[in-house]
């Protein structure tokens, strides 16, 4: 491992990724960011709908609105977070940033022949393509809010404190294959959550209290020893909570 290690981040940004982000740079020099554009949400709807049918992704879509909306009333939290642990929630000026239509774009594709980068890291962007998976020659690792695989996909936070299941309260960094966070997991921070935490600080709480998992996995993607964790947990996909579960969670558990 030398200052030559190129290491391509891709991401489509927001305060936890870039926590995730700047740990990373402020210890690697060679560090770029792919910054990936937002995906339409009829096109991210009509996905979920396949996967889940319309009610459920009707519900999942009323708590993502909530969230998306009432940023500001959780801003006193997050910044309590930032204050706290140090983390660097807005990317760092020094980071070269090029902005790609998608992780699966050509246009990212083409980027990452072109830098011919030693690792390839994900923090907060689109499920990588079979056929992106196999374009990319260098090992390709992923930032994940939740502990795999009992929490894979979205809202792993909530879904632990929802459930009582404090204990896999975390984040994994894991492998990438084709299928939802299920590659083999590298490291695995468990932390115990705060009580005033809620959907909209989950991912800014777990991020600031592991980023040295982050950190420890790219030191050994570029030394060469990755080594993978057996876990005999369940293998569950989550999803954003319907309306109708946040709210009930959150009246009658105190769980937001």
């Amino acid at each position: 491992m030398t200052s030559q290690n190129k290491i391509i981040v891709i991401t489509a940004g927001g305060s936890y990724a870039w926590v995730i982000v700047n740990a990373l740079a402020n210890r690697f020099d060679n560090l770029e960011v792919l910054l990936e554009q937002p995906e339409s949400k009829s096109l991210f709807l009509r996905r979920r709908a396949r996967r889940v049918g319309w009610f459920q992704t009707a519900g999942q879509f009323g708590t993502m609105v909530i969230s998306r909306f009432g940023k500001r009333f959780a801003q006193r939290r997050s910044n309590e977070i930032i204050t706290t642990s140090g983390a660097q929630p807005e990317l760092l000026p020094e980071i070269p940033v090029t902005r790609v239509s998608s992780a699966n774009g050509r246009d990212c594709l083409e980027l990452i022949a072109a830098r011919q980068p030693d690792l390839v890291f994900l923090a907060g962007c689109r499920m990588l393509s079979k056929a992106t998976l196999a374009a990319i020659p260098c090992p390709v690792i992923n930032y994940h809010s939740g502990i795999n695989p009992k929490y894979r996909g979205l809202a792993g936070g909530w879904w632990a404190r929802a459930t009582g299941d404090h204990e896999n309260y975390g984040t994994t960094v894991h492998l990438v294959d084709a299928g939802v966070d299920t590659g083999g997991t590298l490291y695995q921070a468990f932390m115990k959550p705060d009580p005033r935490e809620t959907l909209l600080t989950d991912s800014l709480a777990m991020a600031a209290g592991s980023r040295d998992i982050a950190v420890r996995a790219v030191v050994d993607a570029l030394s060469g020893n990755l080594q993978t964790r057996p876990s005999n947990l369940p293998s569950v996909q989550r999803f954003h909570p319907p309306i109708w579960t946040y709210l009930i969670t959150g009246l009658f558990k105190r769980v937001w």
